[in-house]
Order: structure tokens, then C-alpha cells, then sequence
């Protein structure tokens, strides 16, 4: 299980989490929105903010559409930040020929060294490969670049059909809009799901999306005529307690089973089988976090089952029990 990242020595104990955004030239405006906008919708219950945010960068940077960005910080913030995330980019040495920056190279090092959480969104995942800090790692970016990327950082484990990837001490998302899975996942692993569950609603966007980025990669598939599987999806959501057959999918969306699971690969990139058990496994997390349900009770009103199936199939997405993961994500921080 991920943890958050060591508070230096040097900073007051009591105060907040501090996240430094390292913004560089060919900024993605988005990415930068994303990586404050967020943290700063985390609350406590008292609606108290928990995360300090600074922009932070060499100086002055000219976003991909030509404005102009001047950080309220220079690159010492990383010297005492929690967390460090690099939004993404899309002009410079790190996305056209692997080079960054010996002053930006020597702070994110410095920063991973003594413990900072270090994060990028999209792109920012080339910062972090030119500064060595993915070599031998599983990472993720967006999938529109990864040719590109994946060629210039080839000692890398890219993933780039995933939303994000948790690495522990590294985490790196997949384009734009995974930025804001990424941050809420951070949110859920320091604070637990209902901080979590309150900052996607200030911000207006669902607190877990599920599946990857492979749903949104273009793909030459022929015009579809018709409805597609979203309403049969619903249909599913509703009955997840339920045996579901794919042939009961296949014949709510009146298609043949072939046909249906063609189409149904096409607009989410998984295989009904798959979507339907990723699901239950979701929904699954969300009744040990938000209930005290017993496990085995979790397991039927999730469609899994029984309680080792559910153990089964958790260790085999997150990597934990069902009960080690309740006592992580139902606990309070200090």
C-alpha cells in the first residue's frame, strides 16, 4: 500500500502537507489547474484545507498556448516539499530529445532523495525520466505520446493503457483528465475516501473512474449504427448483486453475443467479463471504506460472491486483504 511521503525535519510538524507544482516551459494550462484545483478542494470535516499549494519553477514559463506563467516560488520549494508534481508539458528537452535543465535535474533528485512524494500528470512523466527518477519503474503517460516518449526513455516500464500508476514514492498519470484520478487516489491514500469523496464533489467530477485510458485511445472502428452498450452498462451498475450472465448483457442490448462484445471492447477497451468484474471490485472497496459490513456481506452486495473470492480478486488489483485495506481507508489520520 502507497504511503505519503516523509515531512522533512525541517518544517514545523503541525504544518500542512506542502505540495510544490513544477511548472517549465510548454506548460499544459489543464495539468497546472488540475494539480492546485484539486488539493485545494481536499477539506476536513471542519472544511479546513489539508494541503499547502505553491507554484514553483526556474522562473517565468510560456505555456503551450503562449501566456505566460510566473511561479510564486523558485525551485528552493522543493527543498522542503511533501509532495513535488510536475504538470505535464508539450515543448522542450525532456519530450523532444531527453534533456532537461541541470538546475530542475538536481532539485527533483534532491527532492526524491530525502523522501518527497514525487508525481507528474501527462507528460511531466518525460521531466521525471530526464532525471532518472523512472529508470526501472512502472510509469504511465498520455497514450497519444507514447512513441514518442516511450522511445526516448526505453529504461522505463511505460504503461500506457492504465489511468495511473502508484509506484509507492513515484506516481505518474495518464493524459489530462487522469490528472484528476490521480490526485483524488492521492487524497483517498493520505485522508481516506470521504476527504476524497468531498473534493470530487467541490470539483464536480466523479471520485473513481474505472478502467484506463485504453477506452479513450483512437482506433479506427467503423461508424456504429444504433445504440451502443452505455444503456446496458446502467442496466449492469443497478445488479451488481446479481448473477449477470453475458448473454443477459447481449439480450438486454438486443445484439447477437458476438456483436455486443465487439462493440462493448470498442467504447470501454475491456471485455464485458472484465468491465463487469472490475466493477464489483470497486464497488466492493467502496462498502469496506464506507461501511462495517463483514466481508462476506461485502462480497454478496458486490456480486462477487464470497469472502475469498473478494480476498482474491482485491490482492489481485491493490496487492491486499480486505481487511488490511478497511483499516487503511477507514482510519483517521493524525
Amino acid at each position: 500500500m502507497p504511503r505519503p511521503a516523509a515531512r522533512p525535519a525541517t518544517r514545523d510538524r503541525n504544518a500542512r502537507h506542502l505540495i510544490a507544482v513544477l511548472v517549465l516551459d510548454g506548460l499544459v494550462p489543464f495539468d497546472l489547474g488540475t494539480a492546485t484545483q484539486v488539493f485545494i478542494a481536499a477539506r476536513d470535516d471542519d472544511l479546513t484545507r489539508l494541503y499547502d499549494i505553491r507554484v514553483c519553477g526556474p522562473g517565468p514559463v510560456t505555456t503551450e498556448l503562449g501566456f505566460t506563467v510566473v511561479p510564486s516560488a523558485g525551485l528552493e520549494t522543493l527543498d522542503e516539499a511533501d509532495t513535488v508534481i510536475v504538470p505535464g508539458i508539450h515543448r522542450g528537452g525532456p519530450v523532444t530529445d531527453g534533456t532537461l535543465p541541470a538546475d530542475v535535474r538536481e532539485a527533483l533528485v534532491a527532492a526524491a532523495a530525502r523522501g518527497a512524494r514525487i508525481v507528474s500528470i501527462c507528460t511531466g512523466a518525460s521531466v521525471l525520466a530526464a532525471a532518472g527518477l523512472l529508470d526501472g519503474r512502472p510509469a504511465a503517460t498520455h497514450w497519444a505520446w507514447a512513441e514518442r516518449i516511450g522511445g526516448l526513455y526505453p529504461a522505463v516500464a511505460w504503461d500506457f493503457d492504465v489511468l495511473f500508476v502508484d509506484d509507492g514514492d513515484v506516481l505518474t498519470s495518464a493524459g489530462v483528465g487522469a490528472g484528476v484520478d490521480l490526485c483524488l487516489h492521492i487524497i483517498r491514500t493520505d485522508h481516506g475516501s470521504g476527504v476524497a469523496n468531498r473534493a470530487a464533489r467541490r470539483c464536480v467530477v466523479p471520485p473513481w473512474r474505472d478502467g484506463g485510458q485504453a477506452q479513450y485511445i483512437e482506433r479506427p472502428v467503423p461508424a456504429v449504427n444504433g445504440a451502443g452498450t452505455e444503456t446496458t452498462r446502467a442496466w449492469v451498475l443497478d445488479r451488481l448483486a446479481e448473477p449477470v450472465t453475458l448473454e443477459e448483457m447481449a439480450g438486454h442490448a438486443r445484439m447477437s453475443v458476438r456483436t455486443f462484445t465487439r462493440r462493448f471492447r470498442d467504447e470501454t477497451g475491456l471485455s464485458p467479463r472484465q468491465w463487469l468484474l472490475r466493477r464489483r471490485v470497486e464497488h466492493a472497496r467502496v462498502l469496506l471504506e464506507s461501511t462495517d459490513l463483514a466481508v462476506d456481506a461485502v462480497a454478496r452486495r458486490s456480486g462477487l460472491g464470497s469472502a475469498t473470492a473478494l480476498r482474491q480478486h482485491l490482492h489481485a488489483t491493490i496487492g491486499v486483504a480486505p481487511s488490511a485495506y478497511r483499516r487503511t481507508f477507514r482510519h483517521s489520520p493524525s
